[in-house]
Order: structure tokens, then sequence, then C-alpha cells
């Protein structure tokens, strides 16, 4: 099944209005409160679309600790990736969605509106992805594809990982639990293989490279498989660390060695079978169908109706606006010939910024976030009147992921608290990593970005913590970078600073790169030949990173366009509220609103604006 459940102000302007102190600081938590029954009833609707859309995603419900009590069953299933299964999704969001246009909102607290507004939005666009002829569709997520499984999608990736990382192992239920989900794993493979074969019986073939790198990854998941390997190991070890008895090592085996390894060897048959069809094409313009699933793809990322032409155009503006920021910087720092990108490719091969390519530098990378964390966490009291704990643990990624997956990425852990928020750091090669650039990469990921902004929806409507939208959570973590700045980070580390805004020039050029090879017929090769000359991006990175824009179609899209949103909207609000505006409230507004829509957003500052004029 698919994922279910992610006008620039002058530093000056923006630390004028920072809180001198912690006075008012509040930890957030959910409020218990009397309600109007008007509310009760809509508490009552979007907890029952929020169990209808968890049964259909048993790893979601385990992922966010909450497969006890009622859901306790949830804990041994995995979600349907089958064509019936995608049409059971569809045919939920339908049946969801007509329940929450019939609900009169007469009466309803401005938060209880915006639920079930960013419910109806989450749920109308997805239902448009399941009208599109192929594909995986991400119900409030991030994760739209055309390709059921390529080099980063999958269930050959993610069910190990998942079953490794989230999947509690306490007792022997939770041990038996394990066992049921690897039963019911090769299933999901088939399910998988069937559209799969379905797709490219439409003619939609992913590009040949991609092929290439799903083939090498499925080799490695299939020869692990074949052997025990992780799957086997990661029961046997957290069994025997809690003392739970049982011949778990063998009853693993036999499944994984078993139905497991058969499934994933008809999988990789299937790629094999159609790689001899593929092109070097990397763009949807050139699959049936392809322009329209990008418009659609496009629409669900940035939550805006942008299209290709504008998105591009934006990119290029912005990116010229922040190389003009960067070129000072270099200047002071002594690179003085040369583009802006030409100068941070040199800047990129200075050995003070660089990490030793061996495990020792791994470990100092992992080190060195810690620090940065510690930093950022001492400034939050000045940017946030609400302040969640920020619970994270820095990771690296699996081995057989790490070649297909970015530099990094990130999210909030469990509701409860027993799962942390994860970091998850790629270490194929320290070179991916430097001095300057891994700062601002904790900020984005971490604190105060993924994981940190997913702690507040902890606390509103199930269905919410549920639901994200890419353009507001990739904004908000570009967002939580230029935070990190202005909170003054920075001040003794300017070649950070250049960090953080190569960073920001990098998703201005992920806007130009998206629709060059989606909607402008760019090669693989000219996409990453953009990014290593007109940023000084990392070519070992880069060439990761367009693959994922040839696979997660749009969803590069979604940060700049995010970011710009939320910066022009506090513009606004400071504009319209001159002495009584405060970073804190605003922020506030922000992050305690929830994931949303970029049009929902503004109706938040809307709200914030009226109430804070009186």
């Amino acid at each position: 099944m698919s994922d279910i459940l992610s006008t620039a102000v002058s530093r000056r302007q923006t630390l004028a209005t920072l809180g001198a102190g912690a006075a008012g600081l509040a930890i957030a938590h959910p409020v218990a409160a009397l309600q109007a029954p008007e509310h009760s009833e809509a508490q009552t609707l979007l907890d029952s679309i929020a169990d209808n859309l968890l049964a259909l995603s048993p790893e979601g419900a385990t992922g966010l600790g909450i497969d006890t009590g009622a859901r306790a069953a949830m804990r041994g299933k995995l979600g349907d990736r089958s064509a019936a299964g995608q049409k059971a999704i569809a045919d939920t969001l339908k049946a969801d969605v007509a329940r929450i246009r019939a609900f009169k909102t007469d009466g309803l607290d401005h938060a209880t509106r915006t639920s079930l507004a960013v419910v109806d939005s989450a749920y109308s666009v997805a239902i448009d992805g399941f009208a599109q002829p192929y594909g995986d569709v991400a119900v409030g997520g991030w994760r739209n594809t055309p390709y059921v499984v390529i080099q980063n999608v999958g269930a050959y990736l993610d069910i190990p990982k998942f079953l490794d990382s989230d999947h509690p192992v306490k007792s022997a239920a939770d041990a038996e639990a394990y066992l049921a989900r690897l039963n019911a794993f090769p299933g999901v493979l088939e399910g998988e293989t069937e559209r799969l074969k379905a797709a490219g019986g439409q003619g939609l073939i992913a590009p040949a490279f991609l092929i290439d790198k799903a083939v090498k990854q499925l080799e490695a998941t299939l020869a692990d498989a074949k052997a025990g390997g992780g799957m086997v190991e990661s029961l046997v070890t957290r069994t025997a660390a809690a003392k739970i008895a049982g011949d778990w090592s063998t009853r693993s085996s036999k499944i994984v060695q078993g139905p497991v390894a058969a499934a994933l060897e008809r999988q990789l048959a299937e790629l094999k079978a159609q790689r001899p069809k593929a092109t070097m094409d990397a763009g949807m313009w050139a699959r049936p169908h392809g322009d329209e699933f990008y418009a659609w793809a496009l629409r669900a990322s940035t939550t805006t109706r942008m299209t290709p032409d504008e998105v591009h155009a934006m990119g290029r503006e912005q990116l010229a606006e922040l190389h003009g920021r960067m070129d000072p910087i270099l200047k002071k720092l002594g690179y003085t010939n040369g583009s802006v990108g030409d100068r941070m490719n040199e800047l990129a091969k200075d050995p003070r910024f660089k990490f030793p390519d061996n495990d020792q530098g791994r470990a100092e990378i992992v080190a060195y976030i810690q620090t940065w964390l510690g930093k950022i966490r001492a400034q939050l009291p000045r940017a946030f009147r609400t302040l969640v704990k920020g619970n994270v643990e820095v990771k690296r990624l699996p081995l057989a992921e790490e070649p297909g997956a970015p530099a990094a990425y990130g999210g909030a852990g469990s509701i409860d608290g027993s799962i942390p928020g994860r970091f998850w750091i790629n270490l194929r090669t320290t070179d991916l990593h430097s001095k300057y650039s891994l700062p601002d990469l904790t900020m984005h990921e971490a604190i105060p970005g993924h994981a940190w902004q997913g702690e507040y929806a902890h606390s509103m409507p199930l269905i919410r913590t549920m639901l994200a939208f890419n353009a507001y959570s990739e904004g908000w973590a570009l967002y939580a970078e230029q935070l990190a700045d202005e909170l003054g980070l920075y001040d003794d580390f300017e070649v950070g600073r250049l960090g953080y805004l190569q960073s920001l020039a990098f998703r201005a050029c992920r806007l130009v790169v998206d629709t060059g090879i989606h909607a402008k017929r760019w090669t693989r090769e000219q996409g990453v030949e953009f990014f290593v000359k007109e940023n000084g991006s990392n070519p070992l990175e880069v060439a990761s990173e367009v693959d994922r824009y040839c696979s997660w179609v749009g969803q590069a899209c979604g940060y700049k366009v995010g970011h710009s949103e939320i910066v022009r909207q506090r513009g606004r609000a400071q504009a319209a509220l001159g002495a009584k505006y405060d970073l804190r409230d605003f922020d506030d507004t922000v992050v305690k609103g929830g994931n949303v829509p970029l049009d929902v957003l503004a109706k938040n500052v809307d709200e914030y604006i009226a109430g804070t004029k009186g």
C-alpha cells in the first residue's frame, strides 16, 4: 500500500521581534475541555474517519504507537498493496469525504473547522490521484509515484526497515505479531508485482537507470533473505535481549528463506523482464498519460495550482537572489574567482570541513550532529511560546537503502513517545556531508524541523496526526533552517551560514530541475549538471537526488514553494500587527495549527492576526 500517514524578511527585523526570555512558556499537550455538542459530533466524525484510514494502514498504527487495546490486532498485519487494496483505499476516501461535506459546520470553533477542511483537501487530492491509470498515492503524505517498485519505492525496502525500526518486540505476543507480519510479507510483494505487470502492460516502464538501481537493490534484499539475514536477525536479537523464550530463529528463517525469498524472486524477475523495454528518458513527458500525472503530482506536492512553467520560473528567480547573498560570504572566506557554483565546488574540497571517509569519520558525523542539536535546543524558547520535548535519535540508514536514498531524512516518533523521532543519516560515504552543511541539515530533519514539528501534531485529532502536506512539512523544515540563522547559530561560524544559504539555493534548484525533467524534456545528466554547475552541489549527492525526482514525481517542488509561503505569511503578520507582532506567537500559530494545505495556513494566520488585534 502507498504511504498513508508527511516575502523575505531581514534578519534584523526578525531578531527585533524575538522574545527576550522564556516568559509564558508551556509544554504542548492535549487539552481536555468542555465541548459544545457540535464540536463533540465533529470529533466523533474525525475519529471515525481516522479509524477507517488506520484499518487500511496497520503499519501506520504501529508507527504512531496506537496498535494497542482495541487496535492490538493491527500489530500482526500489513497493508494491502494489491490493486484490490488500492481500490479499497479509494472507496473509503470517497465515502468519508462525502460525510465531511455533508457535516454542518455552524457553531464549530476555528480549530475544528480547520481539521474538517484539512481532511477534505487531502482526500480530494488523493481521490484524483487514484483516478490516474497507475501509480502509488500517498494519502496526506509525500511519496506519490507512478512506479510501484523502483529504487526508492516498494515493500522490499519498506517492510524490512519497518519491522526492524518500528515493530516493537517486548513480549511473546509482539514476537508472534512479527512472525505474522513476515507471513503477510509475500502477499504484499505479490500484490505489488501484479500491479507492476499491469502498469507495464499499459506502456508505463520506468527509466532504465532507475530499473538498474532497483534490480541491484532487490538482488541484495533477495540474497539477504535467502541467507535468513536481517529480518531473522532483528527478531532473534530482540527476543534474546527481552528474554522471550522460543525458537524464533527457526520459525522466522522458514518464512524468510521460503515464501519471502520466492516472492522477492518473482518481483525481481518482472523488473528484469521490463528492463529491455526501458529507455533513458527521465521524465513523465515520455510516459503514457505523463503530462496529466505530473500535473496532479505537482498539485499534490505544492497544494497549489501552479503550472510547471510557473514553478520553473520561481526556482530560477529565487536561485539568483540567494546566490547574491552567498557571494559576499564566499569573498570574505577568500573564494573570489568564478561563479557561486564554481566557488562552492572549491569550498567542498577544503579539508578543514571534511570528515575522514571511514568508520571514525562516521562516528564524528553523529557526534557533530549531537553538538548542533544542543546548540539549537538552547535557543528555542526565543522562537516558540509552546515547547515540545524534541524526542529524536540519530540513526544510520540501513545499508541496503543507502545507495538509492538521499543524504538524510527525518520525522517525528510515536504519539506515546515510545518510538523516538528519527534523523536518518546516509553514511555510505562521509563525502556526502561537510562541517558547514551538517548543522543546517540537522535543523531541517530534526529540531526545529521535521521531528520537532511532528510532535505538535500529537496533541491534535488522530486524523490530523496521520495526514501531512509536503509543501507545509518541507516548507516548515526550510523555515526551521532560517530560524537557526536568525537565532544567531552561525554568527561565529559564517561558513555554516553559507551552508544554510546553499541549502535554500539547493531547493530553488529543485524547482528548476524537477520541472525541467518532467515538463521540459531534460535528461538525467542535465539535471545533475545544473545542480553541480549552478549551486556547487556534491555530484555524489545530486545523482541520487535527481533519480529520486524521476520516481517521486513533483515531490521536490513542495519544499521551496512551502517555505516561501510561510515567510510571506510572516511578513503579512508583521505588517498587519506592527508592535503587537511577536515571533513566538507567529511560530506557535504555524506549528500548532498542524500540517495543512497552504490555503488553510493562510486562514490560520488570518485568525492569529484578528485575535492579536483584538
